[in-house]
């Protein structure tokens, strides 16, 4: 299905102010909600705040820009403050870093799917295979640190299966970043998915970086540094994918593009009526940013909207499970690595990518370590040594 933003207009940006009450949502239930209701939310808080990051970074960038990325930020922190307090405190840092994780991986699927054939796409199945790994890791820690099964936060929708080894996943800074042929051939549609796939890195690099000194296990802090060192990868590597003859209007206009778009994949999926009331409320900001955004590019730079965005936008989000497509990536593509932008087998990697690896677990992986002889089993591993269980 279509959805085009040039269609409606919106909420006019003037009338859009949220009170307080709206900033504290009723959170979600962690255990009868279903799992893609929390993915939502996790995605939805994790573009709120690209768009935070983003709007300071184009100020320092363009003063002239200043006052209505001011007026348009002020909207951004109160969506963001809204959507955020959906994720009740009853999560533990830990249970909120597999959810983070989960979207990371089922979104990333669902646009892997349909950017397939593209840069993009490839980045992203590269990208997934960390992933996977990653929540395997944070779920063994779950289990052995709290007690806790991570399927009560994935809901069998999404595997805790081994990846990508995280302590194969450092890699020399240069190695990392695409060349500028792989940027330049993405299409508007791609420049959407990857704002969308940015916006999951570094929320889930944020979330760790943030939660890691809440930890008391020392192993656990380890850990979250170690995967929040993927995730600075990960963000780098999307960046690199990013047009560098684009200005920072649209690349502004691509980001309110894929604000719209994702509120508009939560508003189509959603069946809890207060969280559809929400989404759709939240849509129609959206779409009156971008159309601020779309007047802006037209007064500043004489450029059309539909010279950076024509036409309707593909909305291949669905929220459900991407089992099928992951194992297929996980049979193909697990061996792969990075050099010079370029994948190649793990045995053509560059000297640099094996020093600083080198350097790094030089005194051992926290990785290693939490999921040393782990395998999921449901209810945790003290399940599987009451009697009578197999």
């Amino acid at each position: 299905m279509g959805f085009d933003l040039y269609s409606t207009a919106g909420a006019p940006v003037e009338q859009q102010v949220l009170h307080w009450r709206d900033m504290a949502q009723t959170p979600i239930s962690k255990l009868d909600d279903e799992a893609c209701a929390r993915v939502r939310v996790v995605l939805m808080s994790a573009l709120e705040g690209l768009a935070l990051r983003f709007a300071h970074a184009a100020g320092l960038a363009e003063p002239a820009l200043r006052e209505p990325l001011a007026r348009l930020r002020r909207v951004e922190l109160q969506q963001a403050l809204a959507v955020q307090s959906m994720l009740g405190a009853d999560h533990s840092a830990l249970e909120l870093a597999v959810a983070y994780k989960q979207c990371g991986i089922e979104v990333g699927a669902a646009l892997a799917r349909c950017e397939a054939g593209s840069a993009l796409g490839t980045a992203l199945r590269f990208i997934l295979l960390d992933d996977v790994d990653h929540l395997y890791r944070l779920a063994a820690a779950l289990d052995r640190v709290e007690g806790k099964d991570a399927n009560n936060i994935l809901q069998s929708h999404t595997d805790i299966v081994c990846a990508r080894p995280t302590i194969l996943q450092h890699r020399a800074a240069q190695d990392d970043l695409r060349d500028a042929a792989a940027a330049a051939s993405l299409t508007p549609r791609a420049r959407v998915h990857l704002m969308v796939a940015m916006a999951c890195a570094q929320g889930a690099g944020e979330l760790l970086l943030r939660d890691a000194a809440r930890q008391a296990d020392p192993v656990l802090r380890q850990l979250y540094a170690e995967i929040a060192s993927v995730e600075e990868q990960h963000l780098s590597h999307l960046e690199s994918l990013l047009d560098a003859r684009s200005g920072w209007l649209s690349q502004w206009l691509l980001l309110q593009s894929a604000e719209a778009l994702c509120y508009h994949a939560c508003l189509r999926h959603e069946s809890a009526p207060r969280l559809k009331a929400w989404w759709e409320r939240m849509l129609d900001f959206e779409i009156g940013q971008f159309h601020e955004v779309a007047r802006l590019l037209l007064g500043h730079q004489g450029l059309d909207a539909r010279a950076v965005l024509p036409g309707e936008l593909d909305d291949c989000l669905d929220f459900c499970s991407q089992r099928a497509f992951i194992q297929q990536v996980l049979a193909q593509e697990l061996d792969r690595s990075c050099m010079a932008g370029a994948y190649v087998p793990r045995s053509q990697e560059s000297q640099a990518t094996r020093d600083w690896r080198a350097a790094l677990n030089a005194e051992g992986s926290p990785s290693e370590s939490v999921a040393a002889g782990y395998s999921w089993f449901p209810g945790t591993e003290l399940a599987r040594l009451q009697p009578g269980v197999v």
